[in-house]
C-alpha cells in the first residue's frame, strides 16, 4: 500500500481484522468480567510477571505475558519486569487495564521470522493449511497468511497456530480471502502486530519498548500490524513507550475514537512513525518523536478528523514529515518541528474534492531543511486539498551547505484555498511561496 492509496475500501465484507479480533479476544476476555456473589466489582490489583524471582507469572516470552494478561479483570494493572521477552505472537490487552513496563528496561522483541509456502489453495474460511515446511510453526505462534496479489491491507489474514499435525497447520481465526498456490504462491509466515489493543477501550499502555526485528522479518503493514498496533478502540493511551525497527509501521490505529500517543517515540520501522487511520476520530499525538523511518513520520490516512498533533518532532523520515489525505480533515499541528525529511515536510496527497484533507490548520510549526538532490519542499499541496491556514510557522531551509529545501509552500494547481498568515520564510533557492504544475519530483 503506497502512501498515496491509503487502505482499500471494505468491498462488502467484514474486514479483516474484525474476524480476528472477535476470536482473539473471545478468549482473552472471559477472565475480563469477574464480579463478587453480590454483584458488585473486585478491587484492582497488580498482576506480575517477571524472567525470575518471584511474580504472579514467571516466563521470558509472549506465553507467559499472555498468560498474565488473561488474568486482568477491568481496573487491572499488568506490571511487566525488566529483560527482553521473545514475542512468537501478539499480545494482545482487554479493556480496562494499565499495561506497565520497567522504563528503559521492558523489552518486547519480535522472534526470527520463518516462512512456507502452501502446497494446496488456503481458501476463505479455512482453518487447515497444508504447509510445505511445518516443522517451522508450533502451537501458540502468531502467523499471517497470504499470497502475491492478496498480500497487504484487508486482504492478509492475522491468526495464531492452534496444533501442527503431519504437514497440515491448524490456525484460528480463519482465512478471510481466497490464497492462490498454484498461480500466486500462497504461504504462511510468522508475521504480526507486537502489543495489540482490539475491540477494546480504556486501555493504557506505559514505559514499554516494543521492537520489530525488522532485519529479520517480513514487511506488513499497518493495516494489519505494527510494532503498536490498536484496532477498533476507545480510549486507549501510549505513553512514554518506544516503538522502533518493525518491518512496518511503528504506533498505528484503526477504526479509532481518542487514542492519545503521548512522550513516546518511533523510529527505524520501514513504514510509518505513527499511523492513524480508516476513521479514527480525535487523535492526540504530543511531545513524541518519528525520525528515522523508511517513508513518513506522521501518516494521516483514511478519514483522520479532529486531531491535535502538538509539540512533536519528525524528523530524517525517507518521504515526509507529515502526509495528509482521503478525508483527514479538521486537525491541528501545533509547535511540531518537521526537519530534514526526504522529499518535504509536510504532504498533501491529491484526491478528489469531496475526499480531501480540508480544513488543517498548522501554527507556529518548524519546517526546516527538507529535501533531497532532486526535490524539496517545505509544504506539498496536491488538489484539491483546501482550506488550509498556515500561520504562524518557521518555513526555511536555514543551512550553508546541501541546501535543499528549494520551496517554502508548492501549491499545485487545482488544490484549494491556502490563507498564509505571518510565516516566516527564508533561505529557498525557488520560491518561499509558488503555485504552478505538478513538480515530477515530489
Amino acid at each position: 500500500m503506497t502512501e498515496q492509496e491509503g487502505e482499500n475500501p471494505m468491498d462488502g465484507r467484514l474486514p479483516a481484522c474484525i474476524c480476528a479480533a472477535l476470536a482473539l479476544l473471545l478468549m482473552s476476555n472471559l477472565s475480563c468480567t469477574f464480579h463478587s456473589a453480590e454483584g458488585s466489582s473486585l478491587p484492582s490489583r497488580t498482576v506480575t510477571v517477571a524472567q525470575s524471582g518471584k511474580a504472579d507469572v514467571v516466563g521470558t516470552d509472549s506465553t507467559a505475558l499472555q498468560k498474565a494478561a488473561d488474568m486482568l479483570r477491568p481496573g487491572d494493572t499488568l506490571q511487566i519486569g525488566p529483560g527482553t521477552w521473545q514475542m512468537d505472537a501478539s499480545l494482545l490487552m482487554p479493556s480496562g487495564v494499565t499495561v506497565r513496563g520497567t522504563p528503559r528496561e521492558t523489552i518486547l522483541l519480535k522472534s526470527r521470522g520463518v516462512e512456507s509456502a502452501l502446497t494446496e489453495d488456503g481458501d476463505y474460511g479455512e482453518s487447515y493449511l497444508s504447509v510445505a515446511q511445518p516443522e517451522k510453526f508450533h502451537p501458540g505462534m502468531g502467523v499471517e497468511v497470504l499470497d502475491d496479489v492478496l498480500k497487504d491491507g484487508w486482504d492478509v489474514t492475522i491468526s495464531k497456530v492452534v496444533a501442527v499435525n503431519g504437514h497440515v497447520v491448524q490456525i484460528s481465526p480463519y482465512t478471510v480471502r481466497d490464497y492462490d498456490f498454484e498461480k500466486k504462491h500462497a504461504r504462511i509466515r510468522n508475521t504480526f502486530p507486537i502489543l495489540c489493543a482490539m475491540n477494546a477501550e480504556n486501555v493504557t499502555f506505559e514505559d514499554l519498548i516494543v521492537d520489530g526485528n525488522k532485519a529479520e522479518n517480513a514487511y506488513l503493514d499497518g493495516c494489519r500490524g505494527g510494532a503498536i498496533y490498536l484496532y477498533d478502540v476507545r480510549n486507549v493511551t501510549v505513553k512514554n513507550c518506544v516503538a522502533r525497527n518493525y518491518n512496518g509501521d511503528g504506533i498505528s490505529f484503526q477504526i479509532t475514537e481518542n487514542v492519545h500517543v503521548l512522550n513516546s517515540e518511533s523510529y527505524g520501522h520501514a513504514g510509518y512513525g505513527v499511523h492513524p487511520g480508516t476513521g479514527s476520530a480525535n487523535a492526540v499525538v504530543e511531545h513524541c518523536r518519528m525520525h528515522h523511518n523508511g517513508d513518513i513520520g506522521l501518516f494521516l490516512c483514511w478519514r483522520v478528523r479532529h486531531g491535535r498533533f502538538s509539540d512533536n518532532i519528525m524528523e530524517d523520515n525517507g518521504h515526509y514529515g507529515i502526509s495528509i489525505g482521503h478525508k483527514d480533515t479538521d486537525n491541528e499541528f501545533t509547535n511540531n518541528t518537521i526537519a530534514r525529511n526526504g522529499v518535504s515536510g509536510v504532504y498533501f496527497r491529491q484526491e478528489t474534492f469531496l475526499n480531501s484533507g480540508h480544513r488543517n490548520t498548522f501554527r507556529n510549526n518548524k519546517v526546516q531543511d527538507n529535501g533531497d538532490a532532486r526535490a524539496g519542499y517545505g509544504f506539498y499541496i496536491e488538489p484539491q486539498a483546501g482550506d488550509i491556514v498556515i500561520a504562524g510557522n518557521q518555513i526555511a531551509e536555514t543551512r550553508s551547505a546541501n541546501r535543499t529545501q528549494r520551496y517554502g509552500v508548492y501549491k499545485v494547481n487545482g488544490a484549494g484555498s491556502v490563507r498564509l498568515e505571518s510565516n516566516t520564510m527564508h533561505g529557498h533557492s525557488a520560491h518561499d511561496y509558488f503555485e504552478g504544475a505538478a513538480s515530477p519530483a515530489r
